[in-house]
């Protein structure tokens, strides 16, 4: 019934860290309802043009927030989290981007893509503005995601 004794921060045991997942593995934990599902090379292009774009402040994160800007009319890339339950939270925002033409993609993991946002938390959906200082980047996923054939 004493006091337990407090650990030094130098001892305290670090977190371990989540093991990497293979894409394959990611793909396997996606919902019904992620399609057009960005392939892997996308996916890679696609972390990299929202790291630079959340460099630049011109991401929107989060269901209300790109809900609110779609609303407003504002354009750009909205990548979705295939990995998010339950589906109802985000399963209106793929006909909103359809009634206003704005290019979707789905990617396997809301865990990567808050992080490519440079946040800890998870993220289930994201809306990358375009800027001069990434074009070129974001011109390519833009080409690429719009070739994806759209669910019927």
């Amino acid at each position: 019934m004493g006091r337990s004794r407090r650990q030094d921060p130098e001892e305290a045991p670090e977190p371990e860290a989540a093991p990497e997942r293979s894409y394959q593995e990611l793909v396997e934990n996606v919902n019904a309802i992620s399609r057009p599902l960005a392939s892997r090379k996308l996916t890679r292009r696609l972390y990299k043009c929202i790291k630079k774009a959340a460099k630049h402040k011109q991401i929107r994160r989060g269901v209300k927030e790109v809900q609110k800007f779609i609303n407003k009319g504002e354009k750009g890339i909205i990548v979705l989290a295939g990995d998010t339950l339950p589906i109802d939270v985000y399963c209106h925002i793929p006909i909103m981007c359809e009634d206003r033409s704005l290019p979707y993609v789905y990617i396997p993991s809301k865990t990567d893509l808050g992080a490519a946002a440079g946040s800890k938390r998870p993220t289930c959906v994201i809306m990358v503005k375009p800027h001069e200082e990434y074009q070129e980047t974001y011109d390519e996923c833009l080409e690429e995601v719009e070739a994806l054939p759209l669910p019927l």
